[in-house]
């Protein structure tokens, strides 16, 4: 049976070779002919695809390479501006920091605006302009992070890690409690003072924009971290992401209240100065809105611009019914003794007010004393600067 299955399977490839050997040379020709148009079509597809990751890489490198050499001559610029400012202010430019940098232009140009963005200033390049990210993809166009495709790669890592250490440091605990040895609450986590970055903060350090609910999950992420006895083994970790809270030191030197008789807290601010005028200036909380001034009213000031100036702080922190003013003043005009007055009740209200108020005060420029005076006459002059006029003839 199976040498007569041989047989036939033996007389059917005779069958068919002698056939393929009747077409001749032409079906040889042919097969070689499809095969080098497969092989010539797929050579020309490859080509036109690096072709086009090649123009994709190019216009890459040629935007990256745009905006390196318009960062270093923005650098070189602002190291020839710090240099010429030092020497403006006769300092040396090899130890002219920033610092230095932004109290020279606020010398140089005083300026009360409100908005920040509309006060002169001169930073770093880096500071001002936008950060761009790197490549994040090869010639060939694969991504180097395996986030790539969830269109956030640099979050979601920070997310990715924040989790890791969670398990980390639950493993480490489960480790030592089979030891019996239990954390060091001497060594605990102290995030007293410090405050998770805001959202805007969070997309420049990460360079990617995120929504609300991914800036929500990126603190509840860090909350559960916190939260762990052995946090404090990712403290350089933690603290990447967070900031010093608001200049505390300006809120300790708020005076703390005093308080009357009757209960009511009081703050009395001594030595108000401005021009020839001195004045002391009592706040008192809670209150009616009641303004005292040398035992009368606001109408103690007949011009209206005076009395603008002396409820100006309780317009601008909306504490105009909420406390009561009491102020003696001497020398001075009107306008000199407005103005001490003004600065007294700014200055007084820091006690009843929060941080971020005061510090939109500071930026306004209630907070700040102004010294200027009338100057002096000079000899050989008509005034302070006028001089007389000089006739040829």
């Amino acid at each position: 049976m199976l040498k007569t299955v041989f047989n036939v399977i033996k007389t059917k490839h005779i069958q068919t070779n002698q056939g393929l050997q009747c077409l001749g040379p032409f079906t040889t020709q042919a097969c070689k002919f499809s095969n080098t148009s497969q092989l010539c079509h797929s050579e020309k597809q490859t080509h036109e695809e690096k072709q086009n990751i090649s123009k994709a890489m190019k216009a890459y490198l040629d935007r990256a390479r745009e905006h390196d050499e318009f960062m270093n001559e923005q650098n070189q610029e602002y190291q020839l501006g710090k240099r010429h400012l030092a020497n403006m202010m006769g300092e040396s430019p090899e130890t002219f920091t920033q610092h230095d940098v932004d109290n020279a232009i606020e010398y140089l140009f005083p300026s009360g605006l409100f908005e920040k963005k509309a006060r002169p200033m001169m930073k770093p390049p880096e500071e001002v302009f936008p950060q761009r990210k790197a490549a994040e993809f090869d010639e060939t166009g694969r991504p180097h992070h395996f986030l790539f495709y969830t269109g956030k790669a640099s979050f979601y890592q920070v997310l990715h890690d924040t989790v890791q250490h969670i398990v980390d440091l639950n493993r480490f605990e489960d480790a030592m409690i089979r030891k019996g040895m239990r954390p060091d609450k001497d060594q605990k986590i102290n995030l007293s003072g410090y405050q998770w970055i805001d959202k805007d903060s969070l997309e420049a350090k990460l360079v990617e924009t995120i929504g609300d609910k991914d800036y929500e999950s990126f603190v509840q992420a860090f909350e559960r971290l916190c939260s762990l006895p052995y946090s404090y083994k990712v403290k350089d970790f933690i603290m990447e992401y967070r900031k010093p809270l608001m200049s505390q030191t300006k809120a300790h030197d708020a005076p703390k209240p005093q308080y009357d008789e009757n209960g009511r807290a009081f703050v009395t601010t001594y030595e108000c100065l401005r021009k020839s005028a001195r004045g002391d200036v009592t706040i008192r909380s809670p209150g009616t809105g009641k303004i005292s001034i040398n035992g009368e009213d606001i109408t103690y000031f007949d011009l209206l611009q005076c009395r603008e100036q002396v409820i100006f702080p309780l317009l601008f922190t909306n504490m105009i019914n909420k406390v009561d003013i009491e102020a003696n003043v001497e020398g001075g005009g009107s306008s000199g003794q407005a103005g001490a007055i003004r600065w007294g009740i700014a200055w007084g209200l820091r006690s009843f007010l929060d941080q971020e108020t005061i510090e939109k005060m500071r930026l306004a420029g209630l907070l700040t004393r102004d010294y200027r005076t009338r100057e002096r006459k000079k000899p050989g002059q008509q005034g302070a600067r006028r001089k007389f006029t000089w006739k040829k003839r």
